[in-house]
């Protein structure tokens, strides 16, 4: 492995993550159990529910087929992370790849397009326990509440990644407790009262739209990766994972497979239980928001309505616990790379504190901000997605560069170094193309300016 900067715990041009023999760097205490944590929290394991309806709507009811060729679409993306994270175990994830895999110019852009993610989805995450809070206990704010979910997830991050971790676990035991629940509750209405879909419908279509639609279902699937994003957090912790790379790599591919057991299991039981046709729900988009909810109200009553809604308010917030810890590391692997305020590349105790601090300033400015309009919600999610996507597309990039350009005689191999990650870009270009307008133009300019701030970095070295 290449050698350490002396201040700041920085791996050199090469690969490899070696432990900083001055107590700078990133502590090593992760184990498997607490990647798939961490992958888990970010993506929630409940994640369909907000977006059940306008998938069920688009695909004219095969949603639970929507989330099936969603995972299989994600995992052409977790494969290439599982190939990166094994040559470049460096905290900063996509931005250490495209480094090392495409050069130093690529690599910027790759970290600050994901830096438009991993700041953003938090606050989207923040908002929503905010609105959940708001809610159950109307005469807080929701802003109030937005901010409450900052500080004590904040707090849990700045005290160490191994207690964050811990606290986490037990939150993702409580979701997935309420998953569980949700699940025994559906079998016993389905068993008691029937479906009221036919039974393969959630895979084949409700048919009220008309005969099964391949076109309708693939639009839909363009929705459904969003999903999933999160999972590749996991490969932000690989300075701090005991017991090598290949540990992380297994855990992105377990947490995104897990995660599409859980989600294609929920929307295929839910799709069951719904009064609605898609049809319905295509014609009354106002009640595609809370068709899940609706659902769940209707089959089993207002108790699992009302729990559901709890573990989602919790959820949402360790979720952006997630996102923030991810994003730390994010400017931690930036600065110590110099293309970020050197101070952000300081660690207390093996915790990047500092930029920790910076990221969850960032995010709560954004989610505060937006808990205080009407509309915030919509103008967040709006953009949070674009950034990750960009990311990815260099990602793949990233598999050809090293494995296929630069390392060709290491082992190459066709499939996994060059077909695999061609489909993954292809998945995320499409994904991309069907994103909305806003979307698009806030990542263009948002990649302008990075191409604006990568040239005054050449220039300012040069001079």
């Amino acid at each position: 492995m290449s050698g350490q900067s002396a201040h700041t715990g920085a791996p050199s041009e090469g690969v490899g993550a070696a432990e900083p023999a001055d107590g700078t760097g990133l502590r090593r205490s992760l184990g498997f159990r607490d990647l798939v944590v961490y992958g888990l929290l970010f993506i929630a394991p409940m994640a369909p529910v907000g977006v059940f309806g306008t998938l069920d709507a688009k695909s004219h009811g095969a949603v639970a087929l929507v989330y099936l060729i969603a995972t299989v679409a994600m995992a052409f993306t977790a494969f290439s992370y599982a190939q990166m994270v094994r040559v470049v175990p460096q905290a900063g994830s996509v931005f250490a790849y495209a480094r090392v895999g495409l050069g130093k110019g690529p690599g910027f852009i790759a970290g600050w397009m994901a830096m438009l993610d991993y700041l953003l989805i938090p606050a989207v995450a923040y908002l929503f326990s905010g609105i959940a809070m708001n809610a159950l206990v109307p005469s807080v704010s929701r802003w109030v509440w937005t901010a409450i979910a900052v500080l004590i997830t904040t707090a849990l991050n700045l005290w160490g990644v191994r207690a964050a971790a811990r606290v986490g676990f037990a939150v993702l035991a409580m979701e997935v407790v309420v998953l569980l629940v949700f699940v025994v509750a559906a079998v016993v209405v389905l068993v008691q009262d029937g479906a009221r879909r036919d039974w393969l419908s959630p895979l084949t279509g409700d048919g009220s739209q008309g005969a099964f639609a391949l076109s309708a279902v693939v639009g839909a699937v363009s929705i459904a990766v969003l999903s999933y994003l999160g999972f590749d957090a996991i490969a932000s912790f690989a300075e701090e994972v005991t017991g090598g790379s290949a540990k992380v790599a297994r855990a992105v591919l377990f947490c995104l497979a897990l995660a599409g057991v859980l989600f294609v299991a929920q929307t295929y039981l839910v799709a069951l239980l719904e009064p609605l046709s898609s049809a319905e729900l295509a014609a009354e988009p106002g009640r595609q928001g809370t068709a899940f909810y609706d659902a769940v109200d209707s089959a089993a009553g207002s108790w699992l309505h009302d729990l559901v809604a709890v573990s989602k308010a919790i959820g949402a917030a360790f979720a952006a616990l997630a996102g923030q810890a991810a994003a730390g590391r994010l400017l931690f692997a930036m600065a110590r790379d110099r293309r970020l305020p050197k101070a952000l590349s300081r660690t207390d105790s093996g915790t990047p504190r500092v930029a920790l601090l910076c990221a969850a300033v960032v995010t709560m400015v954004a989610a505060v901000w937006a808990a205080r309009r009407d509309d915030g919600m919509d103008h967040l999610v709006s953009v949070v997605d674009i950034g990750a996507l960009t990311a990815f597309l260099l990602l793949h990039a990233s598999v050809v560069g090293w494995f296929a350009v630069r390392h060709r005689e290491d082992g190459f191999s066709w499939w996994r170094h060059l077909l695999i990650p061609a489909l993954g870009a292809l998945i995320v270009v499409a994904v991309i193309w069907e994103a909305s307008g806003s979307a698009q133009v806030v990542g263009a300019v948002w990649l302008l300016v990075g191409l604006v701030v990568l040239v005054a970095q050449g220039a300012r070295r040069v001079s």
